[in-house]
């Protein structure tokens, strides 16, 4: 099993006519994934061709579900623009939207999610590197990528990894595979201060995933989502969790990289935050280099078995 996508889930794309859309469209393809439709408005009728495959191009998002039963979007559209594609896919009843976007107004994405209050559509990101739920058997066979995530890293598995990194999730994934051990799916949640999907959101369906034994949980300054998250585990999870914490020489007051890594009160610091995850049992990674090994640790103290 896996949480949020399988390889049955049928993908469109947002964006699939504009080169970075495109490149990975094309990944994704490789992958295994079923991408069965593109979206551009004012393209609909044509085709996406890449290595024999023609994926049909529609002009909305309704139109394409109509037509191919997809039920997840992936969002390669400019950040002007990207607002209403997300809520294309909301008034369409998705159940997933993917937005990988950079750069979206805030003010944008807090009348985003007021639209998308009470409705059936979860939002992953923006500004997110997206899902992966690798393939069975030798390479990607049967696969599920969605956004820009490298495919080639991951091994089926049973470890969950969550993360508002990109780099971060591709580096414990890569530090996962290397010592043999797959993961069940990996998330990047993105580094937005308002998203649609949090740590705790994540967390839960990976504890509630009878295939998924073990969780890594990627944290940064800002915020306190992973410190909810850590508390929830500690009340709830019995499945070994390690975790590790980006900024711990950020300075206080400035923006670093993402537009949430900004340390603004007293839980949201790199050393509260490590702090918490030990008081809550998450074994905890000094280094980016030790996340992976970190988990294996949880995973003896409990008699856990990841591969």
């Amino acid at each position: 099993m896996a949480i949020l996508i399988s390889s049955e889930t049928k993908i469109l794309i947002q964006g699939i006519t504009g080169d970075f859309g495109g490149r990975h469209a094309k990944l994704s393809l490789d992958y295994g994934t079923q991408v069965v439709a593109g979206v551009t408005p004012g393209k609909g009728g044509q085709f996406f061709d890449h290595a024999g495959k023609k994926v049909p191009i529609f002009n909305s998002v309704a139109d394409a579900k109509k037509a191919t039963g997809a039920t997840v979007s992936a969002i390669f559209v400019p950040p002007p623009f990207a607002a209403d594609a997300i809520l294309e896919c909301v008034d369409a009843g998705l159940d997933l939207a993917v937005a990988i976007t950079e750069g979206i107004p805030i003010k944008d994405m807090v009348r985003v999610k007021r639209a998308m209050q009470g409705k059936s559509t979860r939002l992953i990101g923006p500004n997110c590197p997206g899902l992966v739920t690798p393939g069975t058997g030798e390479g990607s066979n049967g696969g599920c990528r969605i956004g820009i995530a490298p495919g080639y890293i991951h091994k089926k598995g049973h470890v969950g990894v969550v993360s508002r990194s990109g780099t971060l999730t591709y580096e414990a994934v890569f530090q996962l595979t290397t010592l043999g051990i797959g993961q069940s799916t990996s998330v990047g949640i993105g580094g937005d201060p308002v998203n649609g999907t949090s740590h705790l959101d994540i967390v839960k369906m990976f504890n509630d995933d009878p295939d998924t034994h073990g969780i890594i949980m990627i944290g940064e300054i800002g915020g306190t989502a992973e410190v909810e998250a850590a508390r929830w585990l500690k009340a709830n999870c019995k499945k070994p969790v390690a975790g590790f914490i980006a900024g711990a020489t950020a300075p206080a007051g400035r923006r670093m990289g993402h537009a949430g890594a900004i340390i603004g009160g007293a839980e949201d610091t790199a050393e509260s935050k490590i702090a918490v995850f030990k008081e809550c049992g998450i074994e905890v990674a000094i280094t980016p280099s030790d996340m992976a090994d970190a988990l294996i640790r949880a995973a003896k103290a409990r008699g856990v078995t990841l591969s």
